[in-house]
């Protein structure tokens, strides 16, 4: 679903240059798909989940994602990775100090091990964890309240920091140093919990965020009178350039797969170099905020 066949029509694709080439992530090719993040057992399993018929058919494309999704939990090495950066400033730490924290590699495989991560007093949240005047149910940080950042502390909201334009550039935090681990010494519940960057330690990247071709479920059904350029999708590529990533992702080689915690699964490109990070996103994970919020608004 959401894409063609047609060597003829991917041809024109390629030289009109909607996408890169052949192994564009977004192309159905074994090159695309390789350049994706997709695993050559991933491909085997779902041509035999589908099997072969005679009649052309239509596969949804969410079940070629879900043989993918499969088989990356129980492989791929879990890292942080903050894609849209918002600063935090842990007011109560030490200034200059790092302490490096322990953090399992995978937790659907106990032989994965466990990797060191730094931990500073500022630090790189998701933009997107953040909200001034949240709704109810939003479980990440807000001005007053408290959350744990993943393998380290629990912190709270002390000051939001504004530019002239009135965006939000920093916020300012301070943490309970005998909650390290994120677990409280008094029991204290705390549900959110975010993923994060050392800002002293992170390298900044690029990620590239790929979604369908077309907008069309179906290609063979298009309207009378319209092209398959009329259903090019315009946001089946976004580019994310200013993303911070662990340190330890500087070490990853071309076609290497991950789960960015809370992000989805990449793929470090061919592009990928150790001063600069990139990495193709492969699939994205289940979104249960995005869920929640869909069923407030239709209740």
């Amino acid at each position: 679903t959401y894409t063609v066949m047609s060597k003829r029509l991917l041809l024109s694709l390629v030289n009109e240059g909607i996408v890169s080439g052949w192994d564009d992530p977004r192309m159905p090719t074994i090159s695309g798909f390789r350049r994706r993040g997709y695993t050559p057992s991933s491909i085997r399993r779902f041509c035999q989940e589908i099997g072969v018929s005679k009649a052309n058919s239509l596969v949804d494309v969410e079940f070629l994602q879900f043989v993918i999704r499969e088989e990356l939990n129980a492989t791929a090495p879990r890292v942080m990775a903050v894609l849209d950066p918002l600063k935090v400033v842990i007011e109560n730490y030490p200034e200059g100090h790092t302490e490096m924290l322990e953090a399992e590699n995978n937790p659907e495989d106990p032989s994965a091990g466990s990797r060191q991560i730094p931990f500073s007093r500022e630090l790189y949240i998701e933009r997107e964890d953040f909200m001034e005047n949240p709704p109810k149910k939003f479980f990440r940080l807000s001005p007053g309240s408290e959350v744990r950042l993943k393998h380290a502390y629990l912190i709270t909201c002390t000051e939001v920091v504004k530019d002239d334009r009135g965006r939000v550039t920093e916020l300012r935090c301070t943490y309970d140093p005998a909650s390290r681990g994120g677990e409280a010494p008094d029991g204290r519940r705390v549900r959110g919990t975010l993923h994060w960057v050392s800002a002293p330690h992170g390298v900044r990247g690029e990620a590239r965020l790929y979604d369908t071709l077309f907008t069309l479920r179906d290609m063979s059904e298009t309207e009378e009178g319209k092209g398959y350029g009329d259903y090019l999708n315009p946001e089946s590529l976004t580019v994310r350039t200013d993303c911070i990533f662990e340190p330890s992702l500087s070490d990853a080689a071309p076609l290497d797969r991950f789960q960015f915690l809370r992000q989805g699964y990449f793929c470090a490109d061919r592009d990928h170099r150790p001063e600069r990070p990139v990495f193709n996103r492969t699939v994205t994970l289940k979104d249960t905020w995005a869920k929640m919020v869909r069923k407030d608004e239709t209740d």
